[in-house]
């Protein structure tokens, strides 16, 4: 959800100026990078694609709001750690885990484990 109000709600401009003011560095860049990884990485999360890889940064996200932004705002919402240091939680759980049984992720792994193998070519006889 927050990645869809960085992109389509306060767009690109918008986020980006939001990061400045709260300090986040190289804030042109870090918004809109941050705005479509948590909307892509959302979706993906949601589907079961790459889980662990998308978890990582999505925790390196968190872990960089809950420094630069939430910190100095104490524990307890609706401003502090409280939330953010729930989502750093949930996305290392997901990096360390995995998707679990239903994640996309392994219904194409076991898609392509049960796959017929390939013969193998007959071996080639020595030429004398």
């Amino acid at each position: 959800m927050h990645g869809y109000v960085k992109v389509f709600v306060w767009g690109f401009e918008g986020t980006a100026a939001g990061f400045g003011q709260m300090g986040i560095p190289l804030a042109n860049v870090a918004g809109p990078f941050v705005g479509l990884l948590e909307l892509l990485g959302g979706l993906a999360l949601i589907a079961g694609l790459a889980t662990r890889w998308i978890s990582i940064p999505l925790a390196v996200t968190m872990l960089v709001a809950i420094v630069q932004v939430h910190l100095p705002k104490g524990f307890f919402n609706p401003e502090g750690i409280e939330f953010p240091l729930m989502l750093l939680a949930s996305t290392v759980g997901l990096a360390l885990a995995g998707g679990g049984a239903l994640a996309a992720d392994n219904l194409i792994a076991a898609r392509r484990s049960a796959a017929p193998a390939k013969p193998a070519a007959a071996p080639r006889a020595a030429h004398a």
